[in-house]
């Protein structure tokens, strides 16, 4: 596939949407001690031990058809990690994918629901920049966690 197209169904074989936005991440922390911790999920394809590109990722997935950006959002988290939590959009991140926090208590449990991720980990922020790639998915993570640190510099 060229580097401009796009995959026209999912991994599982579900339509996707062929107008912007095309899919939602969800960044999901959780405040531990001074700090925040982000879940990041591991997906299975290349097995357990694989740490390259797309191997860690915030919760994301791609909007079907017909389906409205938040709604996208929120059925990823849903999905992907057994979490409803109230959405906040990220302003200036790119049309073309949208970027999305959420904030969860101490004791929110995650579910892995699908065989897409084998596992997953609450990691510092620094860490968690440090192993999400391709740099797409760092920077929309980055974007996400600017986002946070400057919510809570207003409060």
């Amino acid at each position: 596939m060229a580097a401009d197209e796009r995959p026209l169904t999912t991994w599982d074989g579900l339509p996707v949407a062929d107008e912007p936005p095309y899919g939602a991440t969800a960044v999901v922390f959780r405040r531990e001690g001074d700090g925040i911790e982000i879940l990041l999920l591991h997906r299975s394809e290349n097995g357990p031990d694989y740490e390259g590109d797309w191997a860690w990722t915030p919760p994301s997935g791609a909007r079907q058809p017909e389906e409205a950006i938040d709604a996208c959002a929120r059925r990823e988290l849903w999905e992907e990690a057994g979490l409803a939590a109230a959405l906040q959009p990220v302003a200036d991140g790119p049309e073309s994918w949208r970027v999305y926090v959420a904030e969860v208590g101490g004791n929110a449990r995650v579910q892995l629901h699908d065989p897409e991720h084998d596992r997953f980990i609450w990691t510092d922020p620094e860490h968690a920049v440090r192993v999400c790639l391709p740099d797409v998915v760092r920077e929309g993570l980055s974007l996400a966690i600017r986002h946070i640190g400057a919510a809570a510099d207003r409060r």
